[in-house]
């Protein structure tokens, strides 16, 4: 079984939103099987699109809820897409927390890396911006030893 998590910077812009897209279909069809399974917490960007491409190939996907309040924190244009993958999910594990915020959103993390056996990181190589970031979940899976694949397309620019 195969099983991948995802996690990467939100608020791309268009242009690197694609490049970043296209990267992540390439990596996920590297993996293609019939026990393909991905891991994400489903936000807006890098995991919807990961999560989006597991199940167009075929693959199950594990949601991973990081608090109660987690989708009312995600931007408002991004509900539809949740909510769709949120309803095509095989498996849903809701941590027990109320509020959407930084600790949560680490605390997600890290039981998505528990779920998995790799991860994919669509991340720039530069600090976290504050707990929970990008930075943070790649440390987190390198100090379990996790192999970490990183998608950072030539060209691609972060706000």
């Amino acid at each position: 079984m195969t099983r991948i998590a995802i996690t990467g910077h939100r608020g791309l812009p268009p242009e690197t939103t694609t490049r970043v897209g296209v990267e992540i279909r390439t990596e996920v069809v590297k993996r293609v099987g019939a026990d393909l399974v991905g891991v994400s917490l489903i936000a807006d960007g890098p995991d919807s699109l990961f999560a989006c491409a597991v199940l167009e190939l075929g693959g199950s996907l594990v949601v991973v809820v990081p608090s109660r309040r987690y989708r009312e924190g995600l931007p408002t244009e991004h509900h539809l897409v949740y909510d769709e993958l949120y309803s095509a999910a095989s498996e849903v594990i809701a941590l027990d927390r109320e509020e959407s915020d930084s600790e949560a959103h680490q605390a997600g993390s890290v039981r998505m890396l528990e779920e998995a056996d790799e991860l994919l990181a669509v991340w720039d190589g530069q600090p976290a911006r504050g707990y929970g970031g990008t930075a943070d979940v790649v440390a987190a899976a390198r100090d379990r030893a996790m192999p970490v694949t990183v998608i950072w397309p030539v060209g691609a620019t972060r706000d």
